[in-house]
């Protein structure tokens, strides 16, 4: 349940800060699953991210499949 509530607020401060999403460069980069996981990690906390929220971001990302990664990826950083 806890870990439910946590997306949760994740997910609605993400929605308060849509215009405040970290930039994200994937145009030449790998597009292995790891790396770019690795990539978002470094760039939330580059962004000055919690490890709450990134714990979350991470977890929410490992939650489906590789379209699922990217969608999640898509919804928290302004990626090119």
């Amino acid at each position: 349940m806890g870990g439910r509530f946590l997306c949760a607020l994740v997910e609605l401060r993400m929605k308060m800060m849509k215009n405040k999403k970290p930039k994200l460069k994937l145009i030449g980069e790998d597009g292995n699953a790891f790396a770019i996981l690795g990539l978002a990690r470094r760039a939330g906390l580059k962004a000055g991210w919690s490890k709450e929220r990134l714990d979350a971001f991470l977890k929410n990302c490992m939650g489906g499949d590789y379209n699922h990664l990217l969608k999640v990826v898509q919804e928290y950083f302004d990626v090119s």
